[in-house]
């Protein structure tokens, strides 16, 4: 795991849980983070962020709650950064800032990947809590 890496999961917790009570907030990231997201230049980890938008945003919209907080907070703190000009290699950087990004989110994934398995069983069955 690189340096910024480690970086990422020490502080990912106190900024995340800024999202967690503010619909409004957490709706507005998602929408930014949605606008940035270049399937061309995101490669493998497209799939992986768009898996990370569905559950975050219907996790928002309180469609769907089953996840631990810690984890939510890990998807919140990859948006972060995947959102964020200026991180461990800056994206206005070509290339090389949205690779940073790719990282973050494959981390993010592979950190979460049991909690995305549940979510997509969920979805496949079209369940909504309520």
């Amino acid at each position: 795991m690189a340096k910024h890496e480690k970086r990422f999961l020490k502080n990912y917790e106190s900024k995340a849980s800024e999202y967690l009570n503010d619909k409004e907030k957490a709706s507005n990231l998602l929408k930014k983070a949605m606008k940035k997201a270049d399937k061309k230049t995101l490669g493998d980890a497209w799939e992986n962020l768009q898996l990370l938008f569905g559950i975050f945003g219907d996790w928002t919209s309180g469609k769907y709650r089953a996840i631990p907080v810690k984890s939510i907070l890990m998807i919140i703190g990859g948006i972060l950064y995947f959102v964020a000009p200026i991180d461990a290699i800056t994206d206005f950087i070509p290339v090389a800032g949205l690779l940073d990004d790719a990282a973050i989110i494959g981390l993010v994934f592979r950190q979460v990947s049991s909690d995305l398995t549940l979510y997509k069983e969920w979805k496949q069955k079209g369940f909504l809590q309520e």
